[in-house]
């Protein structure tokens, strides 16, 4: 027992001493005595005083750099709002920029090897299968064919229930319960019915937020070493984070093991799809985990933001109803995948909006080797590099001198729909790396976009109070979107089969 207890305590005591000199080395590394003006206002947080968010604050300091990139010291980070740049880092050098170590540490625990946490060659084996089967027509119906299902029996109801009551709704949290059940759908071919008219608490979606917000906050963290620290003696919010990716598990897995029990012959989810290729469970439950986690929040955070900007522009409304009425005519159903494509300000509209506030605000890589960006920045080994998509969005040099109105007249050419250099607009990422959900998200906002458009007027309570963002993988308003609903004479049939593509 003598023994027991003296190697303890020396575990622990080299334990906390490696600690102590890892946090040494990492402040050192960071610089925190620097003593320029951009590390003083991040450390002493006076940015706050004229800016809501962080991410207004990158992007008034990427604005008033000559070269749009500033190197943050104390957080080893340079970041750039350069399209040359961009497009140096995640396609002509993009084996020099890869997701690398810092960023897999902190999403380990939930996204395991999904495809969003790796690089080489396990990336190239998920992005070959994804991209296989996310191009597929019949993946592409069963994805369309769900959202419809949704909308029509269960977004309309509770819409038409709020107005009828004239009940605030928080959209951001119907839009949150909405993705949520499709990319369950989707992914696993599990409804957890987290919209049903009595907004029920569905567990499941507690606890991947909980998993998915803690993960996040790891970033947040002085050093890796806290968090690392505070996972080693189970404490504190990576406890909560143990226990909250114990229940994602236990229904991943057992989603996992009905399948093999039930066979895979009628499913069309992407689990029983891949299901066929891979027999490693645990690699199998991180690859849809990953799935889960692109298509729920992100979906969500484009509709808020698109329906706050909205309702600043009634004049957008009338004219999407007008495009509406002049693709479907009279008929009152949902438009069918082909008429969606003839609605070309839809699409500008919808684009316009995510060029304005972008899901997902900052992508990060590390880079492996020394490097020099187009714009002459030099780029040492190890230092993370940033593309900052918000900060993108609201650049003169790149959208000219209205680059912050909402214009979506800027996507058009003749009335027909011009998409925009990937390296310029980023909101779906660019190079080897760009988006493979980008078509089913912007159908999903579409048909939600249309639905609530025509069937409803919303009415938000404060638009002029501007977004106020969480910090997270995802941009997520604080205190949500709450609106009123108003039906309008001309609404939905709810009652038709599902329209295909």
């Amino acid at each position: 027992m003598d023994f027991v207890a003296a190697f303890s305590f020396l575990f622990f005591g080299f334990t906390i001493l490696f600690s102590m000199f890892s946090i040494l080395i990492y402040i050192w590394r960071l610089k925190p005595w620097c003593n320029c003006d951009v590390c003083k206002a991040y450390l002493s947080s006076s940015w706050r005083k004229d800016f809501t968010n962080l991410c207004d604050w990158y992007t008034h300091l990427l604005r008033n750099s000559k070269t749009g990139t500033i190197h943050f010291h104390v957080l080893g980070n340079i970041i750039t709002a350069n399209p040359e740049n961009v497009e140096h880092m995640i396609k002509t050098r993009f084996d020099n920029y890869p997701k690398g170590k810092p960023f897999s540490a902190l999403l380990g625990d939930l996204l395991g090897r999904g495809i969003f946490n790796v690089d080489g060659d396990s990336w190239k084996f998920q992005r070959k299968m994804a991209s296989f089967e996310l191009g597929s027509v019949s993946i592409r119906m069963y994805a369309f064919d769900l959202i419809i299902t949704e909308i029509r029996e269960r977004l309309v109801p509770l819409l038409s229930s709020a107005a009828a009551r004239q009940e605030v709704l928080d959209l951001q949290d119907v839009f949150r319960r909405f993705s949520f059940d499709n990319i369950c759908k989707f992914s696993f071919g599990l409804d957890p019915g987290c919209l049903e008219l009595s907004l029920p608490v569905c567990e499941f979606a507690l606890a991947f937020d909980a998993a998915s917000k803690l993960s996040a906050e790891r970033a947040l963290a002085a050093s890796p070493m806290v968090w690392k620290i505070k996972r080693l003696l189970n404490i504190g919010s990576e406890r909560e984070l143990k226990e909250a990716i114990k229940k994602v598990n236990e229904l991943a897995e057992g989603m996992i093991n009905q399948k093999r029990k039930v066979g895979l012959s009628n499913s069309n989810d992407l689990l029983s799809r891949f299901m066929t290729s891979i027999s490693d469970d645990r690699y199998l439950r991180d690859i849809v985990i990953s799935f889960l986690l692109a298509g729920r929040d992100t979906v969500a955070s484009g509709l808020t933001s698109f329906f706050w900007i909205l309702s600043q522009h009634p004049e957008v409304v009338s004219a999407l109803r007008e495009e509406m009425e002049k693709v479907t005519g009279s008929s009152q159903e949902l438009p069918s995948y082909h008429e969606m494509l003839q609605m070309h300000y839809l699409n500008a509209v919808i684009h316009e909006s995510l060029r304005l506030y972008p899901p997902v605000q900052f992508d990060s890589k590390f880079a492996q080797e020394d490097d020099i960006l187009p714009d002459g920045t030099f780029v040492p080994k190890g230092t993370r590099a940033t593309y900052h998509q918000y900060a993108m969005g609201r650049m003169e040099q790149i959208w000219g001198p209205d680059c912050l109105d909402f214009k979506p007249e800027r996507w058009l050419k003749k009335g027909v729909f011009v998409p925009e250099n990937p390296f310029k607009y980023t909101v779906f990422h660019a190079g080897p790396r760009i988006c493979l959900g980008k078509e089913l998200a912007l159908v999903e906002m579409k048909t939600v976009a249309l639905a609530i458009i025509r069937g409803f007027n919303t009415v938000v309570e404060d638009p002029e109070q501007a977004p106020r963002f969480i910090p997270g993988f995802t941009a997520t308003v604080r205190g949500g979107l709450p609106v009123l609903m108003q039906e309008r004479e001309r609404s939905l049939k709810i009652h038709q089969q599902p329209t295909s593509m």
